[in-house]
């Protein structure tokens, strides 16, 4: 995989430079080494090299302005940032300026060598995905929009299919991710194999190994019969572990093995199997602070994000809203023995200036609503209003309306105590932030759609707190 690419690393650390000098070398990689940011710079302009390690803290400039420059530039080398323990947050800062992914130091060579391929081959994809010009119309894959946003995930898709490497799949709740999962198994040569899909949130901990590997007869209570697991039925085929952060984390070690060697060992057995299985893995968690919290294992996300796709909130294609409408709108009216045929300019602004927390399966709920409870030809706007107003303590997440009452229900005045003494805005503010997060199982991005800002607030307060504490 290594074999003659070029790699650009960017370390002060002789030592450490040496070092992982050494690791790429031993896989024959062309190694071109700079101790400052000026240097690698024109190096990376010059080279276009196959991946940039770049570590943060530099002697003359540091990482975050080479990956600015960079990205200005128009360099299209995806970058790996390398930052010390205690800086993850400078870390998430570097990727969302540009960088691919991090390493945290120390990193030993496994994790060094997985993390350069990844990136390379994640980098060779998305090459593939934009040389395809041709837009993909509506009906890829049970997918309805034609946005820019969706575009690129449909390019992404049909590029990864063609690979064998693993897929993971981010977004929030509602966004499609299943529906992903299921275009890439379908356009890929596996297409004939079984199409497996677990949802981890779903099935209680204590029977997930059993229902990811399978069990022997007698193995614990209730094993009445030898079971096949999904390793075993996805034999060939796809695998699809949707909400994998749920996962308990022993078994996630399980899991990664399985990735690792291609073996795995049903309950109550001790002779290994194999298995020949394409993973394709899903979460609506933010995955970084899944790692963070402890939920999801960081080596097994390494493995598993060979190829990240995004799947786009509704609220960034707005476009696509009026298409799904009216293939919702067509349904459910045949469904009820309605008449309903279009929606009014009303009714479509509205639901284009509506932020859509729960996303398409939210507009789902909120058509399906407007189709039981109404009558006529046209979708009004003031039918959708009833709608949103009626759907929305059903579908949004219950962040929103916590962290909209949670600080004031001790006084009818949000920053006042019980003494009657003021509290300060910013504590005001800090309660209405964690107590979103909290309720969102620490999903920074659904906090902050659930309170109205960007993320990446949320992020940079959060950061400001940890620098005063």
């Amino acid at each position: 995989m290594l074999s003659g690419r070029q790699v650009l690393l960017i370390e002060d650390n002789d030592r450490l430079a040496e070092l992982y000098e050494a690791h790429l070398s031993d896989e024959s990689a062309v190694v071109h080494r700079t101790s400052n940011g000026t240097k690698g710079l024109a190096l990376a302009n010059q080279l276009q090299p196959s991946v940039i390690l770049l570590d943060i803290q530099l002697p003359d400039i540091d990482g975050f302005e080479v990956l600015r420059r960079l990205k200005r530039a128009g360099n299209l080398s995806p970058i790996v940032v390398i930052t010390s323990h205690g800086s993850v947050n400078w870390a998430v800062e570097a990727m969302r300026l540009g960088a691919y992914d991090f390493l945290v130091k120390p990193f030993d060579s496994q994790r060094l060598l997985v993390t350069v391929k990844n990136a390379i081959e994640h980098h060779e994809l998305a090459e593939i995905v934009q040389s395809v010009t041709r837009p993909i119309t509506d009906g890829f894959h049970e997918f309805v929009g034609n946005s820019s946003p969706m575009q690129t995930v449909y390019r992404t898709i049909v590029a990864a299919a063609a690979s064998k490497a693993s897929v993971f799949v981010t977004g929030e709740s509602g966004t499609g991710k299943e529906l992903c999962a299921h275009a890439i198994h379908a356009e890929s040569p596996r297409r004939k194999e079984p199409f497996i899909p677990l949802n981890c949130g779903a099935i209680p901990r204590e029977l997930m190994e059993a229902e990811i590997f399978g069990h022997r007869k007698g193995a614990f209570t209730g094993a009445i019969t030898d079971r096949a697991g999904a390793a075993d039925l996805a034999d060939g085929g796809t695998l699809f572990l949707d909400e994998i952060g749920e996962m308990d984390m022993d078994l996630q070690t399980k899991l990664l093995r399985f990735i690792q060697t291609g073996t795995y060992t049903r309950i109550g057995e001790s002779a290994e199997r194999q298995g020949n299985v394409r993973f394709v893995c899903a979460t609506n968690r933010e995955p970084l602070e899944a790692i963070r919290q402890g939920h999801l294992r960081e080596d097994l996300f390494y493995r598993l994000n060979v190829i990240p796709i995004r799947m786009p909130p509704l609220r960034d294609r707005v476009e696509d809203i009026e298409p799904i409408s009216l293939r919702f709108l067509n349904h459910f009216s045949e469904e009820e023995g309605k008449r309903f045929t279009c929606f009014d300019p009303a009714a479509l602004r509205k639901m284009q200036d509506y932020q859509w927390p729960g996303n398409v399966r939210e507009l789902q709920n909120i058509v399906r609503n407007v189709v039981v409870l109404n009558d006529g030809d046209v979708v009004t706007g003031p039918m959708i209003a009833a709608a949103l107003n009626t759907g929305l303590a059903q579908s949004m997440p219950v962040a929103y309306e916590t962290a909209k009452t949670t600080v004031v229900q001790d006084n009818d005045a949000p920053n006042a105590r019980r003494d009657g003494t003021i509290r300060p805005l910013y504590q005001v503010e800090r309660d209405a932030i964690e107590a979103a997060i909290d309720q969102c199982d620490g999903n920074i991005p659904q906090a902050a759609v659930a309170l109205g800002v960007a993320p990446s607030t949320l992020y940079r307060k959060i950061q400001s707190w940890k620098d005063v504490s």
